[in-house]
């Protein structure tokens, strides 16, 4: 009856303890944050945006997909936050296993050389024991530390998760754009190429010019130095392109060699531009997602912190077989058995269990601002690529009639010339203007394409 009443009386108590962790670790509550105007937009917002799409339906040149599948699969930057994943799963099981006891095992064989002249020595000359034993080990989870360890490594690899994404996005993003400034490179060159082309023809026909004595020694000059000038800018924009290619092969994590490449005529992103609530960067955005994960991490250690100001109870049990003699190691009265409960209280220690629970709260509330100050940024560069998205569209309908009006000028000015009415110096600004004119617009329409990758990974898209 008394034993009865002992086992009793130990399971109140843990039942207790048990009611008394709620007190202690608290429940986790996703923080509350206004997005309202959280970024700048005359549109009207409903809950669809670009940043849901799949990159597949983004980008529909089949060259680029193959690229994008390619640095998916190689990339170095992705295989390593793979990995940072891979010890974030590792921890979080080990946090999850925090629940069962430590079990040991134990093997010994001890031998004793008694003096003659102490008590055991008149009796025995020398002893020998043999015991084999398991040992466990539980700590009772009374105030929530363990379950709070549990769910702080669950958001750390949930963190590394969403790190994972968040470098996913951007080197879909950097594939894209890269491929997209190769292709405008290359319409470039075989812009300054035709041009090239047409100085030659110019430094044949201003010759010919002078010869018939329309124009001087200097015009034939300033129309050479013209052709010489556009051949630096081909040596330029055939070097760019090459860097272009070598940082391009690093994403993908190939050799370095020439890269197969579309024409820039062709591409287009139908897509219509849509950002969706503000709302939606909370879910969207991987940053922002790493950003909660790791608030959430340090208001689990924060409870973990917290338990250490009270008693933990410790139950380990022992069992096994001893004996003296090794013919009767095994026999069943060399069984043992025995349990050791302990509760143990901090009284005095030096203050470390109170600073590392400052230290604790601490960093639960910079990893707070932190998570605040990721859904700014995110607010902010979904802004600044609408703006830029808005503006390049604006000035490449602008740039259009620029180039128009630039080529007819040219067209215009040699002809003039031929009748002189108009100088020489005149017809090479013309051309000058024309051909760096042709040349903005191809990086105006770049930066169009451009505009809408920065966009589609402000809003969280590349992920899938």
């Amino acid at each position: 009856m008394k034993k009865k009443n002992l086992k009793i009386g130990f399971l109140a108590l843990l039942i207790a303890f048990s009611l008394q962790s709620c007190f202690v670790a608290k429940q986790y509550q996703k923080p509350t944050i206004s997005t309202d105007k959280l970024y700048r937009t005359e549109a009207k917002l409903d809950s669809t945006s670009i940043g849901q799409l799949s990159w597949k339906e983004l980008f529909t040149d089949s060259q680029l997909q193959a690229y994008i599948n390619e640095g998916l699969q190689n990339n170095l930057d992705l295989q390593i936050a793979i990995q940072n994943m891979s010890v974030a799963e590792a921890t979080m099981k080990q946090g999850k296993a925090g629940y069962w006891p430590t079990v040991t095992g134990n093997a010994t064989w001890t031998h004793q050389e008694t003096s003659a002249n102490s008590q055991f020595g008149r009796l025995f000359s020398s002893i020998d024991q043999y015991e084999l034993s398991t040992r466990m080990s539980w700590e009772a989870d009374i105030w929530g530390k363990i379950r709070s360890t549990k769910r702080a490594t669950q958001a750390s690899y949930l963190q590394s998760q969403a790190a994972k994404t968040a470098v996913q996005t951007d080197l879909v993003s950097k594939i894209a754009s890269l491929y997209y400034q190769m292709l405008a490179t290359q319409e470039q060159i075989k812009v300054v190429e035709q041009t090239l082309k047409n100085r030659n023809e110019s430094v044949e026909v201003i010759t010919a010019l002078k010869k018939a004595g329309s124009v001087n020694e200097v015009a034939v000059k300033q129309t050479e130095a013209q052709k010489w000038a556009t051949e630096i800018t081909l040596k330029d924009l055939k070097y760019n392109l090459k860097v272009m290619e070598n940082a391009f092969n690093v994403l993908l994590n190939k050799k370095f060699e020439a890269v197969a490449k579309g024409n820039f005529s062709d591409q287009n992103i139908s897509a219509e531009i849509k950002t969706g609530v503000p709302a939606l960067l909370l879910s969207n955005r991987p940053d922002v997602i790493a950003a909660e994960m790791n608030f959430r991490n340090t208001f689990e250690l924060t409870n973990v912190a917290k338990s250490n100001f009270y008693p933990t109870l410790t139950i380990t049990p022992t069992a096994g077989f001893q004996s003296l003699e090794l013919q009767t190691w095994f026999s069943a009265n060399s069984f043992f058995a025995n349990i050791i409960t302990g509760l143990t209280q901090p009284i005095f220690n030096q203050r470390q269990i109170r600073t590392r629970y400052e230290i604790a709260k601490t960093n639960q509330q910079i990893a707070y601002l932190n998570f605040e100050k990721s859904l700014l940024i995110a607010g902010k560069e979904v802004s600044d690529a609408l703006a830029n998205y808005e503006n390049e569209t604006e000035k490449l309908v602008i740039r259009q009639k620029q180039v128009d009006a630039l080529k007819k000028a040219a067209e215009y000015s040699d002809e003039l010339l031929k009748f002189g009415m108009v100088t020489y110096l005149e017809v090479l600004t013309a051309k000058d203007n024309a051909l760096n004119t042709e040349l903005n617009f191809i990086d105006n329409k770049y930066k169009q394409l451009n505009a809408v990758i920065t966009l589609y990974k402000a809003l969280g898209g590349g992920a899938k």
